[in-house]
């Protein structure tokens, strides 16, 4: 299994969602705003408690549970 030093996950936070230890801030959060277009210095000048080890290690998390779940696509 990985390790991941920066996530963590607790039922009173954020309702046991992955975060980035210490804060509120989601992996969905981190993932979802670099989607959209924005860069990694501008989640980091949005959110000056991320660092830029924060946002590499949340999506190293994300791709690693991409690969240890099988999710089976339904086409529309």
């Amino acid at each position: 299994m990985e390790q991941f030093t920066r996530i963590t996950h607790d039922i009173n936070i954020m309702g046991g969602k992955a975060c980035i230890r210490g804060t509120r801030c989601t992996v969905r959060m981190i993932v979802s705003q670099l989607s959209e277009g924005k860069s990694p210095n501008m989640l980091v000048e949005d959110y000056p408690y991320l660092s830029h080890e924060d946002i590499s290690e949340a999506l190293k998390y994300a791709a690693w549970v991409l690969d240890t779940r099988e999710t089976e696509i339904i086409p529309a």
